[in-house]
């Protein structure tokens, strides 16, 4: 490596993603790159160019990444050293859609495409970077709604690592691609694609493809005189296809485009190109994909500016829900990356609150209760909230309080422009009741616990379900703490709590048929929120806090835990455990089908074979019941 690759190598380590390529990679990188020196005001390239062979790294100077809407240049971006940008001819055939000019004088490296390429598709983290980065920009610059809020090419990934659910998360693409075989002309192949509005047509033989012709094809053999018109399609076409299962994660997807530098993908039965063609994945199909990735989702949620930013956001959280639903993902996977989502969704309601009001007089820890609490949250469900501030001067607590009240009405306000709608039993840190220090919340859960039932704030199990969502953590424990020192044999308490679990009403009759409402709106329907999943939600409640398991709120995990600190009944806990996580599919799959948070079930419209299933997860909640009565050998409340 000559001196000018090795100073050039020395540089680009210090950065993303250059840093996790190995020093043999950096340094053919290093190697092939071209030094552009950019005088001021020099345009690198602008809006409507035609795509370069490489993508840059700033080495000196700021280059501004800017759009022109409505005659007026608008700023997206300041590149500074180390930033990346230019990255749409890695990932899409499209011309820029933005400007690249130095602001001062500057250097950047040239880094071409085709060199690093092979390093991306061997190495998931360099493309998640990548892939990201350039996800942020794929919308249209000029968009009135986004102008303005749009991150440039040179997005740095802060995060720990991409999420794993990109290599479960499904893809949308085409199910009913053009077909044609090898002897169609090029002219009538393209009046095909032209009158289907579609940018490929596959080429079938013995009912596998062979090969396929895209849009990208016929400009570049076609339209520039290559071939004629009057040509058969074989001579034009991609051959062999690069063909892949219906399961294909985006992961996998985005990999193989790159490996292959193609820009579309077979979807056949069994992967080879050997089998029926079922669909077909392009490049606009990833980035689309890639948009409704967590990651993506969760930054676009922090650039947010107002309620409307935040239910777009949810929208695409709903879609994701929906294709790991179809596609069988594990239940409890979907549900921690829907509660991380939601979980920003809040904390950026409760900051663009705090950017109105002005800085909070006080620290303070907003914790999500109840399903949310539980990272359980899956629909678009009520929201259940509370808010804990330090404890402060008497002479202020009425002028703290009024200011966390407004917050959180605000907040809560947000929230449910977003979809949530407000907790009908009032269980919100805009009540009166649920907005107050650490030491009076700490009272209300010691009256809790040793006087249950007794107290005009009746004890509401959902408050021993909680997360924080925005503030100081050291509140939350502070909670935490509080509710473990007073479980220590505490046999009041356990009783009220073990009463309640049992008060459900019961899910079938005596002769095992389902107990459905028998009046009002939802008759003839199954509650299964009421008879099903919330006894299973008390019990593992009740069990924890019982046997000291801290950090733990979700149901799942719950019976998990439980059956490692509780051997002896081990398999009444996993049977718990899994039982909960077909009800919680069911539910949400009828929230889904319904528009709503899938409470009631129109047993109706399930399978005879859903009936069973649902029937069967019923089970382990009468081992439970008794469980609990042995356990806490119960008296019972009136």
């Amino acid at each position: 490596m000559n001196v000018i690759a090795e100073r050039i190598a020395d540089f680009l380590k210090q950065f993303s993603p250059f840093n996790n390529l190995t020093f043999e990679e950096l340094t053919i990188v290093a190697t092939s790159i071209r030094v552009v020196n950019l005088q001021k005001n020099k345009t690198l390239f602008q809006i409507n160019d035609t795509p370069h062979d490489s993508f840059y790294v700033v080495a000196s100077g700021v280059v501004n990444l800017s759009v022109i809407s409505d005659a007026e240049e608008t700023l997206l971006n300041k590149c500074v050293e180390g930033d990346i940008f230019g990255l749409r001819p890695f990932f899409a055939k499209n011309n820029y859609q933005m400007t690249a000019k130095a602001r001062d004088e500057s250097i950047v490296y040239a880094v071409p495409i085709d060199t690093f390429r092979p390093f991306v598709a061997r190495n998931a983290e360099v493309l998640n970077f990548l892939l990201e980065s350039f996800a942020h920009n794929s919308n249209n610059p000029a968009d009135r709604e986004t102008q303005g809020r749009l991150l440039s090419d040179n997005v740095t990934y802060a995060g720990s690592g991409q999420t794993e659910i990109q290599y479960f998360q499904t893809l949308n693409y085409n199910k009913l691609p053009l077909k044609t075989s090898r002897a169609t002309l090029a002219k009538d192949a393209a009046q095909l694609m032209t009158d289907n509005l579609m940018d490929c047509v596959v080429v079938i033989e013995n009912g596998a493809p062979i090969g396929i012709v895209t849009d990208n094809d016929m400009r570049s053999k076609i339209a520039t005189g290559r071939y004629p018109v009057t040509i058969a399609i074989e001579k034009i076409m991609a051959s062999p296809v690069i063909a892949v299962p219906e399961s294909v994660s985006l992961a996998e997807a985005q990999l193989l485009i790159l490996k292959h530098n193609v820009t579309h993908l077979c979807v056949t039965a069994d992967g080879s190109d050997a089998t029926e063609v079922k669909g077909v994945i392009s490049l606009y199909d990833l980035i689309v994909a890639q948009s409704s990735n967590p990651g993506v989702l969760i930054k676009e949620i922090k650039r947010s500016q107002d309620a409307k930013d935040l239910k777009k956001v949810r929208a695409k959280l709903t879609e994701l829900i929906q294709t790991s639903m179809v596609k069988n993902l594990p239940l409890s996977h979907i549900a921690n990356v829907a509660s991380e989502i939601t979980l920003a969704i809040i904390k950026r309601s409760v900051e663009l609150a705090i950017l109105e009001m002005g800085s909070p007089p006080a620290r303070f820890a907003w914790l999500s209760i109840g399903s949310q609490g539980r990272k359980e949250q899956l629909l678009l469900t009520d929201q259940d909230h509370i808010l804990v501030f330090e404890d402060v001067a008497a002479d202020k607590y009425r002028d703290v309080k009024d200011y966390f009240l407004r917050l959180a009405k605000k907040a809560s306000g947000t929230l449910e422009k977003v979809g949530y709608p407000p907790c009908p039993n009032g269980h919100m840190a805009s009540n009166i009741l649920w907005c107050k220090s650490v030491s009076d919340w700490l009272k209300q859960y010691t009256n809790w616990m040793k006087a249950p039932g007794e107290k005009s704030n009746e004890i509401a199990s959902i408050f021993f379900d909680y997360e924080i969502a925005v503030g100081e953590p050291r509140i939350e424990e502070a909670i935490t703490d509080v509710i473990f020192q007073n479980a220590g044999a505490n046999r009041l308490f356990f009783d009220y709590l073990g009463n309640d679990a049992l008060r459900k009403p019961a899910p079938l009759s005596f002769f095992k048929k389902f107990n459905v409402e028998e009046e009002g709106p939802y008759k003839d329907k199954f509650d299964i929120k009421m008879r099903a999943l919330m006894p299973l939600v008390d019990g593992a409640r009740l069990f924890c806090l019982s046997l000291n398991v801290r950090g733990i709120n979700n149901t799942f995990l719950r019976f998990k835990q439980l059956a490692i600190v509780d051997p002896k009944h081990a398999e009444i806990y996993l049977n718990c455990a899994e039982a909960y996580l077909i009800l919680s599919r069911i539910r949400t799959a009828e929230g889904l089908k319904t528009d709503s948070d899938g409470r009631y079930i129109n047993l109706e419209e399930l399978s005879k074979a859903d009936r069973e299933r649902l029937k069967n997860a019923l089970a382990p909640m009468k081992d439970l019941e008794e469980l609990i009565k042995d356990r806490f050998q119960l008296t019972q409340f009136s």
